[in-house]
């Protein structure tokens, strides 16, 4: 009887460890595939208002955009992460410009170590503004390399 009862035993382990193994499988090909995938990508344009480096464990780095449609209309604010240094970096170089940050948005994510939004920026650009008026500037076209200047 007791040969019985240890062979139980053994097989009730084994079952709990390839349950734990699975387990563990599952979780981590949904959060690879979480930051893996976007849901949408994209560009918003604006004035980065608050940039810092956040977080107890995982240091990543959160702002704040002031995105303005029309002069005299509220202000709307794009709250993003940014995980790369470099990345930060080059925000933190044109801070009080009008910029355009490209984003990847990830839904899902199953916590807020990898970042407090959903919106990861991964470029910036500085946008050089026209004025027209006290308050009122217009985005001047840009020129890429490879067209011939007018």
């Amino acid at each position: 009887m007791k040969t019985k009862n240890r062979k139980q035993a053994g097989t009730t382990a084994t079952k709990a460890l390839l349950a734990i193994g699975v387990a563990a499988v599952v979780v981590t090909a949904y959060v690879w595939f979480a930051l893996t995938w976007n849901y949408s990508t994209g560009e918003r344009a604006g004035w980065v208002q608050k940039f810092s480096q956040k977080g107890w464990i995982c240091k990543t780095w959160e702002g704040e955009m002031a995105m303005v449609t029309m002069p005299g209309t509220a202000q709307e604010k794009f709250l993003f992460t940014v995980k790369s240094d470099d990345v930060a970096a080059q925000i933190n170089k044109v801070m009080g410009k009008r910029v355009s940050l490209h984003y990847q948005q990830k839904v899902g994510l199953p916590t807020t170590c990898f970042g407090e939004t959903r919106h990861y920026v991964d470029d910036v650009v500085a946008v050089e503004d026209i004025p027209l008026a006290p308050g009122i500037v217009v985005p001047a076209p840009s020129q890429s390399p490879a067209a011939p200047a007018k």
